[in-house]
């Protein structure tokens, strides 16, 4: 007798498949700013989440975070000067990472700028009587000089060596809060106090409050000129990025390095040039931190700005103009951290920010597709 063959039971199976494919056709062009929002609101909304784990409303602590860096002019003002340095340190990161050069030092080359800039006031390079604006000229160009070489070293070794750029641009950070702390305890400290003496006002970069008697408005108001020096350098990485030569070069390097090299590109030489220019533009930033707000130079003159920076430069998508409004975003952020308790909310948000943005790039890279299982 022959035995019956039963159906195999099939096990509980939901009516729909989730496929994931990696994408083929070009991203649309609104698909990016929208996962940035996105991402910007779900780690608020998770932040929301933490904050009242520890016991503390959201919506009221948002709320003062926003009335503490938004609420009237003058606050907005202080946000702006936050958000200067956060913007060039911002483009710095964007020129290296479009190379898929993970300069992650741009903390160590904002100290060397402010170094190198101090250097023409305190050695003194400059006499206390020269014009403004050749104090302005001669502290940026120092400025971005010693930038450029804090970036020329690990750039170098990852040309040359292939030594780990992550590594070294991180250790040198380390090195460079000691050389300025060097100076600042010992061969220009003031009276034995952890800090220089004052620059004299000659040196100083014009605060909009400085034109406040031929424009009331401006009375009180700390944006200095550094901002435009930032939205001008946002244009011209934007210009060298997108429309020269050399933009092409550095965009098909962090694409396709095989394909650079088979077109004669040299990974080697740009790989130099990358790094030096990303660290002048830190050093540029520096040189407008100490010259427009703080006026001397200190070890509490960065928050961790080159560690924004990193952040700021995925939250704007590598995209230069759009590392402006990401920029005054993180200023607000850093500002309301005066006001807050504790004080590391904003980091923490900051952190938050990071994670989500990185989850986003997934959507970037891959579609997802849902589709109704067929009866078998």
């Amino acid at each position: 007798m022959s035995e019956a063959t039963l159906p195999k039971k099939k096990g509980f199976q939901l009516p729909i498949a989730v496929r994931i494919e990696p994408r083929i056709s070009e991203t649309p062009f609104w698909l990016s700013p929208l996962l940035s929002l996105v991402a910007v609101l779900i780690a608020l909304f998770i932040g929301g989440i933490l904050l009242s784990l520890a016991g503390a409303d959201p919506i009221l602590s948002y709320q003062h975070i926003f009335k503490a860096s938004f609420g009237d002019w003058y606050v907005f003002s202080d946000t702006l000067q936050k958000a200067t340095p956060i913007l060039l340190v911002t483009l710095a990161c964007i020129l290296a990472f479009r190379m898929r050069i993970w300069n992650i030092g741009a903390e160590g080359q904002f100290f060397l700028g402010a170094w190198g800039a101090s250097l023409i006031v305190l050695l003194p390079v400059l006499p206390e009587d020269s014009p403004s604006w050749l104090f302005y000229l001669v502290m940026a160009l120092s400025g971005m000089f010693f930038g450029a070489l804090w970036g020329f070293v690990p750039g170098f070794l990852k040309a040359k060596f292939q030594v780990n750029e992550i590594i070294t641009t991180l250790m040198m950070n380390y090195i460079a809060i000691s050389w300025n702390n060097y100076f600042i305890f010992s061969v220009w400290s003031e009276g034995g106090f952890q800090m220089t003496r004052m620059f004299p006002k000659n040196a100083w970069l014009p605060r909009l409050g400085d034109f406040a008697a031929q424009i009331p408005f401006f009375r009180g108001m700390t944006t200095h000129m550094g901002l435009l020096v930032g939205i001008v350098a946002a244009v011209v990485i934007w210009y060298i990025l997108f429309r020269s030569p050399w933009g092409y070069e550095i965009r098909l390097i962090g694409d396709n390095p095989k394909a650079a090299k088979y077109a004669g590109i040299s990974i080697t030489r740009n790989t130099v040039l990358v790094m030096m220019l990303s660290g002048a533009l830190a050093g540029l930033a520096g040189m407008s931190e100490i010259s427009g707000t703080v006026h001397r130079l200190q070890g509490a003159i960065s928050p961790g700005y080159g560690f924004t920076g990193v952040i700021v430069a995925w939250l704007a998508k590598l995209n230069p103009f759009a590392a402006i409004l990401a920029s005054i975003l993180f200023g607000a952020l850093i500002l309301a951290g005066r006001e807050i308790q504790p004080s590391g909310i904003p980091k923490m948000i900051q952190g938050v920010i990071l994670v989500c943005l990185i989850a986003s790039d997934f959507f970037m890279r891959y579609n997802i597709r849902i589709e109704r299982r067929k009866e078998a």
